[in-house]
């Protein structure tokens, strides 16, 4: 059949299976040419991608293919991401109305089924809209962020940066999903300003009956607590700087100090110290610590 307009359909079709068979997209380690290589950000396999995937593939697909022009060998590495939390959350939501159970229910080996039955769908979806955009990935190599290998490098990594002193294990204030019981990162939360509660709580000064007003809109978040400050000038605590106070329900001892960022005006002029925590527009953030 003639066509007097453009077929794209005509004359794509098989193009791409042909480009991979033929291995056109493949780098060749033995290669004496100069090594170019760029990693794809893996797409979660939480779904389908979308414009914004298909935008930043185009750019890294220009870039390789005028890279192998100029004479690189080139290597476009292919992957997915597990999203592990945002996996369990769609994998969760499709058992319970696929079969009626929780996870608990399910059990741990039967849910890593569902999750690798899951897995394979929207990879093999995720590859099929690659393969309609003409990307040039070297699927030969193409890797997942389960992968064996992967989890080996993920931890070698940790660990090498932990002995170097890069990264360190300790105590924080964390975002916490009380519906999956695991800990959330701050791009996984929506954040939103509410009307709450002034809550005052009375810290205990250390061997009197005397205490510190601690006012506060989050009163959870006192057992992350490792001093209270107010400020030097304020003449209502001078006498009590460099003592102890007990903190509520914990029992334990911490120090009050000075600070600048406690108002003399705002609240008691008593502030909560703790470490960092997750950003908010009423915290205040000095030397790893925030003040509440």
């Amino acid at each position: 059949m003639l066509y007097t307009k453009y077929n794209h359909e005509e004359v794509e079709q098989d193009k791409y299976e042909m480009w991979n068979k033929k291995g056109y997209f493949r780098c060749d380690p033995n290669s004496n040419k100069k090594p170019y290589c760029i990693v794809l950000p893996p797409p979660n396999v939480t779904g389908k991608l979308h414009l914004g995937h298909a935008w930043d593939v185009a750019l890294q697909d220009i870039i390789i293919r005028y890279k192998r022009m100029e004479g690189y060998d080139c290597l476009w590495l292919p992957g997915m991401d597990h999203a592990a939390i945002a996996t369990e959350a769609k994998v969760v939501k499709r058992v319970k109305e696929e079969q009626n159970l929780n996870k608990h229910e399910l059990g741990r080996e039967k849910f890593l089924e569902e999750c690798w039955r899951w897995t394979n769908e929207h990879s093999d979806i995720i590859r099929k809209q690659w393969a309609k955009l003409g990307i040039s990935l070297d699927y030969s190599k193409e890797r997942f962020t389960l992968d064996e290998q992967i989890a080996k490098a993920v931890k070698k990594v940790f660990v090498d940066y932990y002995n170097k002193g890069l990264i360190y294990r300790g105590e924080k204030i964390i975002n916490w999903d009380p519906a999956a019981e695991t800990a959330l990162s701050n791009e996984e939360v929506i954040y939103s300003e509410e009307k709450s509660a002034f809550y005052h709580l009375k810290y205990m000064i250390e061997g009197t009956n005397e205490y510190l007003d601690v006012a506060t809109t989050r009163p959870e978040t006192l057992f992350g607590d490792t001093a209270v400050a107010v400020n030097e000038k304020d003449e209502r605590y001078q006498k009590y700087i460099g003592k102890n106070v007990v903190l509520p329900i914990m029992n334990k001892l911490i120090p009050i100090i000075t600070d600048e960022h406690a108002d003399m005006e705002k609240g008691t002029g008593v502030v909560n110290v703790k470490p960092m925590w997750p950003q908010s527009k009423n915290i205040v953030t000095r030397n790893n610590l925030a003040f509440c």
